[in-house]
Parts: C-alpha cells; structure tokens; sequence
C-alpha cells in the first residue's frame, strides 16, 4: 500500500499546508547499493525500506520476461548479445553481478559479486521475492512492444500482481498496447509529460493537462539542447533544464490529483526541493542512502520559498 510521510513547517508555509516526504522508489533495484535488477538488489531495496521497486523488463529468446536494462549482456554481465538472443536458461546462467564495481577507502576498484552467482531473473521470480504490499514499476524496454506486453500480462495475470504494477516505458508503443488490458495501470507517455512540462517552461501555458489520478514521470533536472532552426542553418545552446517547477506541478493538479514522479533524486538538496514542490515520489539510485536522507529530513523546516498555490496561481495560463 503506498502511503506518505507529513512534514509541517516547510520555511513560510503554514502549517495547514503541510508538506509531504516523497516516497522512495529504488531505481532499477537500487543500482548503486548492489547489482541493478537483481534478486540481491530487490532484496536489499527492502531491507532499506524502498516504499516502491522499480524494475526494468525485456524478453528472453523463448518469452519469459526478465529484468535486463542495457542493450548487449556485455554491459553488466560476463556474456555478450542481446536478451532476446539467449533463452532464459542460458541467461541464468550469466553473472548480472559481474561488472559491479565499488571503491575501497584505499581508492581500488573491485568486483565484489564475481565470484557468486547472481542470475539475471525473471520477471516471475522477482514478483515472488517482492511482498504483495509494496508497488511495483515496470518499466518496458525493447521493442517490439506487442509480444513482451502480452508476457508481461500473463506473468501479471498468473501472479495476480496487477493492482500493485504500474507501466512505464520511454517508447509510446507500450502505452499503446497495454491500454488494451483494462486492468493496466500506466504512465502517461514520456513525450506527451516532456511537451507539457516544456510548455510550462517556455511559453508559460499549461497546454493539455491530465486527467485526474493519472502517473507522471520525469527527470527533477536534466541536461537539454535547445536547437534554434534558421533558413541558413542552426543555433544550438545546452542547457541544464529544471523541469518540475512549482508552475509545472499546479498544471499537473489543475484537473484533479495526479501522481508525479522526480527521476533521478539523489542527494539531500534534490530530495527537499522535491519535496516542496509537493512531488509524489523520488526515484534514487541508492535506497540506503536515500531513506537516510529522508529519516534525517523528519522534523526539520525545509527550504521552501512560499506555497506553491500562491507562487504559480498568476503564472501559466491553461489550454485545453
């Protein structure tokens, strides 16, 4: 069940407008404390007390989905391909442990997980070691989208995990296909969140916003290229973007309660301007280090400028 912590005294809020600590999603497992989308991950992502786990799925060669991120096995793993060029027995058989690397205070890179065995598993496996009380994200990658969604949805079918998954993917395609299960929870698509917060930012319009309940996701800050066009050529200017704002947020409410996510949260800074911005959750690398953070945030005034209701009520004008 997901449920939020309440903090009074944000800076000049009052306290009847309270602010919330934003859940702790652990990123892929949490990546930075052990091995990314593994049962080791996934494991100790409890033990630190992620509110919600956040795993990345593909297809196997013969149709089991299992968690993989990267495009070749070489990138984690002491084997080399794609997933869907191995079946699921050969893929346990391969090290997702392999090139997880920690440094020593002597400064040394080293190896911690090569000599165990620490399989890439499947889907299944992962929702068995995952208690019926703590959410799931799914986040879907490869394409094509139609038959890993199909396994996905026997897998979730089988485990009667629905209630407590949500989907999510950076390609369209998934939003698509999964639309057709009407017990699916889902993400609005990356393209149509980035164009809306875009618009906020630039032309101060909250252009299209969701519906109520809807899930939203992305990055707190990031760096963008913004490319001017002219007829005899272009102008390019990098900048590091802030994309949840406090106008950003009231145009995601302006329908009705949403769900926001702030992606990449990981430092005590990102996680208080996070949670003055009144964002849902954060997705961290390290859950260790993340619920500490939070645990020492507990009781403290935050930050925060003023409410965000007064800060952005003049700022952006709705289209719809």
């Amino acid at each position: 069940m997901v449920s939020s912590l309440v903090l009074s005294g944000c800076g000049p809020v009052v306290a009847s407008e309270a602010v919330r600590l934003p859940l702790i999603i652990a990123h892929r497992g949490g990546g930075a404390d052990y091995p990314e989308n593994t049962l080791v991950a996934i494991e100790g992502a409890l033990d630190h007390q992620a509110d919600m786990i956040w795993l990345t799925i593909q297809l196997s060669q013969d149709g089991v989905p299992v968690l993989y991120r990267s495009a070749d096995l070489s990138a984690l793993t002491e084997g080399a391909g794609t997933v869907a060029s191995k079946d699921f027995a050969q893929l346990q058989k391969l090290n997702a442990g392999w090139n997880f690397a920690q440094i020593g205070a002597d400064g040394v890179k080293r190896y911690p997980y090569r000599g165990l065995s620490v399989p890439i598993p499947s889907l299944q496996q992962a929702l068995q070691a995952i208690p019926d009380s703590v959410s799931v994200i799914l986040d879907m990658k490869a394409l094509p989208a139609e038959p890993q969604a199909q396994a996905v949805a026997d897998v979730l079918d089988q485990a009667h995990a629905w209630k407590r998954t949500l989907i999510y993917s950076t390609d369209a395609a998934y939003q698509q296909v999964f639309s057709r299960f009407p017990q699916a929870r889902l993400f609005e698509s990356r393209d149509i969140t980035r164009n809306r917060l875009t618009t906020v930012a630039l032309a101060q319009e909250c252009e299209a916003p969701p519906a109520a309940d809807i899930w939203a996701a992305f990055e707190l800050r990031r760096d963008v290229l913004v490319v001017e066009e002219f007829t005899l050529g272009e102008a390019r200017s990098p900048v590091k973007a802030k994309f949840w704002t406090p106008a950003a947020v009231s145009c995601f409410h302006s329908q009705g309660k949403t769900n926001l996510v702030a992606i990449a949260v990981n430092s005590a800074d990102a996680y208080r301007e996070a949670s003055c911005l009144g964002m849902d959750a954060v997705l961290v690398d390290s859950p260790q280090v993340m619920q500490a953070i939070k645990a020492g945030t507990l009781g403290l005034p935050l930050p925060c400028e003023e409410p965000i209701e007064t800060k952005t009520a003049a700022k952006i004008r709705t289209v719809r």
